[in-house]
């Protein structure tokens, strides 16, 4: 369980910086690569929600004038 004891802003800020120090920060290789990956991936799932998007509208659509006159 985590320690409950109080600590001030000054021994937050030095312990951030600790932990912060002990991260593994990815090279412009890596970066690169991941940036792209993560933009084809928002680029699929945009155009599944535009596709899904145009189904239900159309879908609606053809409910609402079917009953609706």
């Amino acid at each position: 369980m985590a320690d409950t004891t109080r600590t001030t802003a000054v021994d937050f800020a030095g312990e951030v910086r600790d932990e912060i120090r002990k991260v593994s920060w990815p090279d412009q290789e890596q970066l690169k690569e991941s940036t792209g990956v993560i933009i084809v991936f928002v680029a699929i799932v945009a155009v599944l929600i535009f596709i899904i998007d145009f189904l239900v509208r159309v879908g609606l659509n053809v409910i609402s004038s079917v009953f609706g006159g």
